[in-house]
């Protein structure tokens, strides 16, 4: 059951994962796309990892710790604490591993030394790990949740996959560069997927933390990144706009197939 578990979580991921590069594939015939486009479809990915963050994963990892024994006082702390862990670490992460945002610029130590592809690619690669971290928590709580967050981080890699790739195009990157970022980047949510469904499975008592834990990097993921992204060229409304639909999208799935 265990193992069934652990492989049904890791290749969920995996499939959300590929999701990028479904949606990086227009790229090869499609060479532009416009600015107020592109924050639309980031900010229906922010939106769907909003409302997995709070409907999958915080007030399932607030029933679980009150499952397992706790008060609400005492379940409502560990998943503040994971919470603040899971941020506190993506925070960790940005500030030691070089990387490059397309609007924000670069972040991180110094990067001179590494060729301006693979910061982007580090970069969505800090975006993509805390995606396929979701499912895989997700999974080990329960199949039909982890389905929910599987298809709502599915599709809202499509778009971002697309947005990622038309990008890369647009700072004169060859069209097979743009789909292989994607491809590539995606491929770090089974990674993800993997040790969060492996860790709260093997160890039942950690699931509560890893809940938290995953919502907690998500919503650093959309604050620090996504959300910027899509206010630095005078498109917020369309941004936010997006940001809506994919909320409300995400949290029919999580009912729907929770």
């Amino acid at each position: 059951m265990i193992t069934s578990t652990i492989a049904l979580g890791t290749l969920a991921s995996l499939l959300a994962g590929l999701c990028s590069a479904v949606g990086a594939l227009p790229v090869l015939v499609v060479r532009r796309l416009s600015e107020r486009i592109q924050d639309l479809l980031l900010g229906f990915a922010a939106g769907v990892m909003l409302a997995a963050s709070f409907f999958s994963l915080i007030i399932p990892g607030l029933d679980v710790a009150q499952q397992q024994g706790f008060g609400k006082l005492g379940a409502v702390n560990l998943v503040i604490a994971g919470l603040l862990l899971g941020a506190a670490t993506l925070w960790s992460v940005h500030r030691l591993v070089p990387h490059e945002h397309f609007v924000l610029g670069r972040e991180g130590p110094c990067t001179e030394r590494v060729r301006r592809i693979w910061l982007f690619v580090l970069a969505i690669t800090l975006h993509n790990f805390p995606e396929g971290l979701a499912v895989g928590v997700s999974f080990g709580d329960e199949a039909g949740r982890g389905m929910a967050v599987a298809t709502g981080i599915g599709l809202q890699n499509i778009p971002e996959g697309l947005a990622v790739a038309v990008a890369l195009i647009g700072l004169h990157y060859s069209k097979a560069q743009a789909f292989g970022v994607a491809l590539l980047t995606g491929l770090v949510e089974p990674i993800g997927g993997f040790v969060g469904v492996a860790a709260v499975t093997v160890a039942t008592s950690l699931l509560p933390w890893g809940l938290a834990f995953a919502a907690g990097a998500m919503i650093f993921v959309i604050s620090d990144e996504i959300i910027p992204e899509t206010h630095r060229r005078g498109f917020e409304h369309h941004g936010t706009a997006g940001l809506m639909v994919g909320l409300v999208v995400m949290m029919f799935l999580d009912v729907m197939l929770g």
